[in-house]
């Protein structure tokens, strides 16, 4: 295929382009320039948020658009707006966010979806904002399909959740593990999302779809213990129930990364229903090849910028920890 791709630097992007490069697509990003890219593709350089941004855009087709922007919604109805009539298939790279009915679960694609606004500049309401992108995408045409993502981990993570635990499990010693061990886990591999988009547009297949492994894919006692053993085993896994964390003040998510404590949140977002994907083809790798593959990335690289959307800091204090588990 002739692929062009809006983004292809950062986390997701960067691992559609490497899968398509591996199909030996041809392809094509545009993006602010602002890191390297692959050199074996066609690189056009504009400012999404600047009236001039999608100059370069204005000639040329292509037969798939990977739309990764995760920002205002209006920079992806100028982009759907321009491209269609010239290229065949739009995939929008959303959010199982979404979904409006956090206390119901399995979510499947006809739960009802908050409301957006497909021209919006505003970018307070993650949710919202994920909702007018899809909107706007939709003004390409109806060869759009949705890819409403789950939780994305693997290598080049730039949000920073899967490789917090992997440096502080590296570290060693007594490490506070939020219960319970058996917490299903729910979650996507970039490398498998970008595979999953890229036969998606190949088949030309169009509507919204939930990207994310079946439940129970995994757990939080698997997913801790694989990291512990692919860094050398040096922590001592110290697992502490969810009141008792909950009591510290310590916050999940965001103190504790992937972490949730067993209710409606975590149902909302470790029990999506994944039917309609898994019919399509989607295929997931086991845990440990995330894991290993993360850490791998981790110590043959320097450390990758904070995701510029990340809200708050990721991590557990160390002396907030020591507290709690003395």
């Amino acid at each position: 295929m002739r692929l062009l791709v809006l983004g292809g630097t950062g986390f997701v992007g960067r691992a559609v382009v490497t899968e398509a490069l591996h199909r030996r697509h041809h392809v094509t990003v545009l993006n602010r320039g602002h890191r390297p890219g692959h050199a074996s593709v066609t690189t056009l350089v504009g400012d999404r948020t600047t009236p001039d941004g999608l100059t370069a855009l204005h000639t040329g087709t292509w037969d798939a658009v990977v739309d990764t922007w995760s920002d205002a919604p209006r920079a992806v109805l100028d982009a759907a707006t321009l491209l269609a009539g010239r290229a065949a298939h739009y995939t929008y790279i959303s959010s199982r966010s979404v979904y409006a009915a956090p206390d119901t679960a399995p979510l499947s694609e006809n739960t009802p979806v908050v409301d957006g606004t497909a021209d919006s500049t505003d970018t307070t309401d993650y949710a919202a904002t994920k909702r007018g992108g899809e909107l706007a995408a939709q003004h390409f045409g109806d060869r759009v399909l949705l890819a409403r993502a789950g939780l994305i981990l693997g290598p080049h993570e730039d949000v920073g959740r899967l490789p917090w635990w992997l440096h502080r499990l590296a570290r060693g010693g007594p490490t506070l593990a939020p219960g319970p061990r058996d917490l299903p886990l729910q979650y996507i591999d970039a490398r498998d999302l970008a595979a999953f988009v890229l036969d998606a547009a190949a088949d030309h297949r169009t509507g919204p779809y939930n990207l994310v492994s079946p439940p129970g894919h995994t757990t939080m006692g698997e997913l801790l213990d694989t990291a512990n053993t692919v860094t050398g085993g040096h922590a001592d896994l110290r697992w502490t129930d969810p009141d008792t964390i909950l009591a510290a003040g310590i916050q999940p998510w965001t103190e504790l990364p992937i972490w949730l404590p067993p209710g409606h949140e975590a149902a909302y977002l470790h029990q999506g229903d994944v039917t309609r994907a898994l019919a399509a083809g989607l295929r997931v790798r086991p845990v440990t090849d995330t894991v290993t593959d993360t850490w791998a990335w981790l110590r043959s690289r320097p450390a990758e910028p904070p995701h510029r959307h990340t809200r708050a800091a990721l991590g557990l204090d160390p002396a907030t920890e020591q507290a709690l588990l003395s």
